[in-house]
């Protein structure tokens, strides 16, 4: 089995369209219609009163006002056959072709403005949980590791980036992670330490583990890839190309291993077919419980 240490985020079949910065999709069909001039909104046009903007995208350029929202949404034209919605990080986009009228884009809005409005707030809400795990590199610093906490330890005499047990110590408390860094490092410098202790982790235990399901299922792994994708946690070629998401380390090894065993699958299952699910079933019989660990958990922000 090959390795490879380099951040990839491209990938032929991915195990989750969205992770951290995830964007929902969906595509509405019209037919064409006469040109109507909508002007932007400032107060809700029923009450007369000014209305809470969810996610204005930065790129906004319309705006429009589904129930008691005012919603400010990027829009373009595109060589499409029907208006496209994209919900991501920064908000709302629209898509549609040239022959479409405003007035078709503000009827396909207001179509689908209960999944609109509640995909904006999720993806509020995901930002919000995400400010709050930004990590703060310093002295005394948390990281999840394989599932518990360990905390960062600046130690000048440290060779490296040694993580020290505690066999005396009293249960819940956490391990420290001893950085071979003086007490004037910078935070750039703390968290660049961390994060190649956590990636030569990763590797370490992404191949055993491959090497474990591999066996099982009776595939080969050609070759290993880290990546750091922001919306995918791996992805397997047909060649017998691996890429796992190195943040996976943060998780205990059930989850780990259902990601490693869900790309291995794919080496007999190109697909998410039922004959799929059979062959990931078969080494992780429960693994709806480490992927709803997946879609629930916020991982620290360690950029």
């Amino acid at each position: 089995m090959s390795r490879d240490v380099r951040a990839a985020d491209t990938a032929q079949l991915s195990l989750f369209d969205a992770v951290s910065a995830a964007t929902d999709t969906t595509a509405v069909t019209l037919g064409p219609g006469r040109a109507v001039s909508v002007a932007p909104a400032n107060v809700d046009p029923t009450s007369g009163k000014a209305g809470p903007s969810i996610l204005r995208h930065p790129r906004a350029r319309r705006e429009l006002w589904l129930g008691e929202h005012l919603v400010a949404y990027e829009f373009r034209h595109a060589r499409r056959r029907s208006i496209g919605f994209a919900i991501g990080t920064d908000g709302l986009s629209v898509a549609a072709p040239r022959w479409v009228t405003q007035r078709d884009v503000d009827t396909a809005l207001r179509e689908r403005s209960g999944w609109i409005l509640r995909k904006l707030t999720e993806q509020d809400q995901h930002a919000q949980r995400m400010r709050l795990a930004r990590v703060n590199w310093h002295d005394g610093a948390t990281i999840p590791f394989l599932g518990e906490t360990v905390v960062a330890v600046l130690d000048a005499r440290a060779t490296g980036t040694i993580l020290c047990t505690n066999t005396t110590a009293p249960p819940g408390i956490p391990r420290t992670l001893h950085i071979g860094l003086p007490h004037t490092a910078s935070s750039e410098q703390i968290r660049d330490a961390v994060q190649a202790w956590l990636q030569r982790q990763a590797l370490r235990i992404f191949e055993e583990r491959c090497r474990h399901f591999a066996e099982r299922l009776s595939v080969q792994v050609r070759r290993l890839s880290l990546s750091s994708a922001q919306t995918r946690w791996g992805s397997a070629n047909a060649n017998g190309s691996v890429r796992l998401n190195w943040r996976l380390i943060h998780f205990g090894m059930p989850t780990i291993d259902y990601v490693v065993a869900h790309e291995l699958a794919h080496l007999r299952h190109m697909d998410h077919s039922p004959k799929f699910w059979d062959v990931v079933r078969s080494v992780v019989p429960d693994y709806e419980r480490a992927r709803a660990v997946l879609n629930e958990d916020v991982l620290p922000v360690l950029d």
